[in-house]
């Protein structure tokens, strides 16, 4: 019999508890898994691990390629990063799939209107690089990286889960009209890929709308893609059709590699007293059977759970309305009585293995065949108007080799005036072209930095103003010419 080497991982608060109920319901497959138990999380934080994920837990991964975890909770006080997001960054678990999918028995608003999608969100991009700056003691910035890698990557997963569950449409949503740039990039990629997967309808949707649709009708979607944030936030908006956290599996897909988990926390006011839901966890383990190959093991624990749900003798304390909910133990132990049995109605989806994309490990994807840096954009922090900085910087500009064109606070120009009555900071978007239509050398630029400081302003950061194939790679302030 094939035996799968696997980490497990505990967890915090409810985790060992939710996460050993699954343990023993997949060990009672059938299928052999060779358990790794490791450790992340706050037992960690507060052992002096900076990151919250110790070296042996990140050796055993590096070994395994397969976890099964717990909820981490990064204490106050201890740690700087999540360990979650660690461990899915370390791995480049580059795709998170959330399934929501009805369950007999758990009576929602929603119920009976057959609801079954799944979000696949991209996971390690976005605003979640987790890039930020203070540009002046009062303006914060965060950086939105969104790749052409990242968004093909998550893209093809998308279409290709589509396939294996036997899905007809991919919707794709993103905040296009307004981040022409990094959303925009998600939509364009996802146009072009959708030319692959001809056997599949593909529609674009405004996350905005999205998120009014699945509060409308949410029944129309079966696989939505998305950038990590908006994936973040219609996942659970999603969770919350269904019942709740905790009824919402998760897989954290890469390149070999793969981490299953629920998406609820570690709910430390409960910890130890055999009453947390494991659901979530469990379901997150059917998932992982998927990701095996092993499908029929994942078709009768699916259906073992819903067909306990439907009879609501042994469920959770979840289920709303239950007089006398089952502790985790009990639950567990009902489901792995139930194998073999199905609901009478929203059973387990049929599915076949899921085709993971290759990619290749270069870095570049897309190679312009003509490219030029027109100007730059020079941000400053300045306690004055926007008249005093732009005539300063245009008396000075000539110094670098460069002429101001505008002036911008807050994404809205300011200089020259366009009667915007804009409540400005003191961070300035100051956007110059050059002279002779190249950017000039560092040294240039330096001095005329330099004059900048001179007159107790401070420069933070240069953005060049670049153009690719005729394009331009940057966007207008509003009000902009």
């Amino acid at each position: 019999m094939k035996q799968y080497p696997a980490t497990l991982i505990p967890g915090d608060g409810i985790g060992p508890e939710v996460v050993e109920a699954t343990r023993r319901i997949l060990d009672a497959t059938g299928v052999a898994f060779d358990w790794e138990v490791t450790h992340a999380g706050a037992s960690m934080f507060k052992a002096g691990v900076p990151s919250g994920v110790p070296k042996d837990t990140i050796e055993s991964i590096a070994r395994t390629r397969l976890v099964l975890k717990g909820p981490l909770e990064t204490p106050v006080g201890f740690g700087e990063k999540s360990a979650n997001v660690t461990l899915r960054k370390l791995f480049e678990t580059y795709g998170n799939i959330r399934p929501v999918k009805e369950f007999p028995g758990v009576t929602t608003p929603f119920s009976g209107r057959g609801l079954d999608f799944v979000v696949v969100r991209e996971n390690v991009e976005d605003l979640y690089a987790g890039i930020e700056h203070m540009q002046t003691p009062g303006v914060a910035q965060c950086l939105k990286l969104i790749s052409r890698k990242g968004c093909e990557k998550i893209i093809r997963l998308g279409f290709e889960l589509a396939r294996a569950e036997g899905r007809r449409s991919v919707h794709c949503a993103t905040k296009a009209n307004i981040m022409k740039m990094t959303e925009g990039l998600m939509k364009r990629t996802f146009e072009e890929i959708a030319k692959d997967y001809p056997d599949l309808r593909a529609e674009h949707i405004i996350i905005d709308n999205c998120a009014h649709q699945l509060a409308k009708k949410p029944e129309q979607f079966e696989v939505i893609i998305t950038t990590n944030m908006n994936g973040d936030i219609i996942s659970d908006l999603g969770s919350g059709l269904i019942g709740g956290l905790g009824f919402a599996p998760s897989a954290n897909i890469g390149e070999g590699i793969a981490i299953f988990e629920a998406v609820h926390g570690s709910a430390p006011k409960y910890a130890g007293k055999d009453v947390a839901n494991p659901t979530a966890v469990l379901l997150s383990g059917v998932l992982m059977l998927r990701h095996l190959g092993e499908m029929e093991a994942a078709l009768k624990v699916e259906n073992a759970v819903l067909a306990t749900l439907e009879e609501g003798k042994t469920v959770p304390r979840d289920v709303p309305g239950v007089k006398e909910p089952a502790g985790t133990t009990a639950f567990a132990d009902a489901v792995i009585a139930n194998f073999g049995k199905k609901p009478s109605r929203l059973e387990a989806r049929v599915s076949t293995p899921l085709k993971l994309p290759n990619f290749s490990k270069s870095p570049v994807r897309v190679r312009p065949k003509v490219r030029r840096t027109l100007g730059c954009d020079i941000f400053v922090e300045a306690d004055t108007s926007s008249e005093v900085l732009g005539r300063f910087l245009e008396d000075h500009a000539s110094v670098g080799g460069l002429k101001l064109k505008m002036i911008s606070n807050r994404g809205t120009q300011v200089y020259p005036s366009k009667g915007a009555e804009t409540d400005c900071v003191d961070q300035w978007r100051c956007r110059f072209l050059a002279v002779d239509g190249t950017l000039p050398g560092p040294e240039k630029l330096a001095a005329f930095l330099t004059e900048i400081e001179k007159a107790g302003w401070r420069w933070m950061h240069i953005e060049k103003l670049e153009e690719f194939d005729g394009t331009a790679g940057f966007t207008k302030a509003q009000g902009e010419d």
